[in-house]
């Protein structure tokens, strides 16, 4: 099919045509606090671009990048104090990928103006060549602070964080990937080192917290929530062996959340760990308060069901 008409016969044109028109009603979160910063968050969407069909044994007319499009947009409209973010493993799991090879995921991200991503190991399924020839579509920064690409194609296309500023709120946001070393072929992602996940994020969120002066500090985290094996990195061991860090978002085990956990770190600070499993069908929100002296005074969270 030629590519003109595979878009005009696809039910994606209308995710494309539809991002702002929808009116569904937002969530409403309580004014509890002088200043209120809204973070929402997506990941392991992996490509689904359309709504489940209504006879589908799982999930039955959920999702869809339009919808999702009408929730962030209205929640934007009540909090413009609002960030996008996902947590990785934007492509792989439709035709839209194996035909676009993802350009159309990020044209997508893009029109819902996603902030920042960071990288699962299904975005290198086409290679690292693959994933850096599809920069140009994504209007968003790619944020992962422990692959080192210096002997790659994607060496200065990504950074180890980056510094938001909401009414005079700063927000800092880093992202760390899982080991590739047998989740994904060599070939693929060639010449990226992995580092020590723990460490970085100790570097990062004291950089965050103390030189750059963020009063939020949020990790985007494609390591996984929880593993049988506690010596294998996930969001859990992070939250325990680090501080600094306010709240981790998390992908790849894709694990379903209502809500997030509340764990302790290593000073015996509440860090908020969340989840919203895959595929689009939730998205994630997490409300921050903060007083006039911009300390953190309440925090709450939830999935919307999209």
């Amino acid at each position: 099919m030629k590519r003109r008409e595979f878009i005009q016969h696809t039910a994606a044109s209308s995710a494309l045509l539809s991002l702002g028109g929808l009116s569904l009603s937002s969530c409403t979160s309580s004014a509890s606090g002088k200043k209120h910063i809204t973070i929402l968050h997506t990941n392991d969407v992996h490509s689904h671009i359309d709504i489940f069909p209504e006879d589908d044994p799982r999930n039955p007319g959920q999702g869809g990048v339009a919808r999702r499009a009408t929730l962030v947009e209205n929640i934007r409209r009540e909090n413009p104090n609002t960030l996008l973010l996902d947590a990785g493993d934007i492509f792989q799991g439709t035709p839209y990928f194996n035909y676009y090879g993802g350009e159309l995921e990020f044209k997508l991200m893009s029109m819902l103006k996603y902030d920042a991503a960071t990288i699962g190991n299904h975005d290198f399924d086409n290679g690292i060549d693959g994933l850096y020839a599809q920069l140009p579509h994504a209007d968003f920064d790619f944020i992962i602070a422990n692959y080192d690409f210096s002997n790659t194609v994607m060496d200065t296309h990504t950074k180890p964080y980056k510094v938001f500023v909401k009414e005079g709120v700063k927000i800092g946001v880093f992202g760390l990937g899982i080991h590739l070393k047998g989740l994904v072929n060599d070939n693929l992602y060639k010449e990226t080192k992995y580092l020590d996940p723990i460490e970085i994020a100790q570097d990062m969120s004291s950089t965050l917290r103390e030189k750059e002066g963020c009063h939020i500090v949020v990790c985007l985290s494609h390591l996984g929530y929880k593993y049988k094996n506690p010596d294998i990195p996930s969001d859990i061991n992070l939250a325990r062996n680090t501080e600094n860090i306010d709240l981790i978002i998390g992908g790849h085990t894709h694990t379903f959340m209502d809500k997030p956990a509340i764990h302790e770190n290593r000073k015996g600070e509440k860090v908020l760990v969340n989840q919203v499993g895959c595929f689009g069908i939730n998205l994630g929100r997490i409300d921050f308060y903060l007083d006039d002296s911009q300390k953190l005074i309440g925090r709450d969270g939830r999935a919307i069901v999209v």
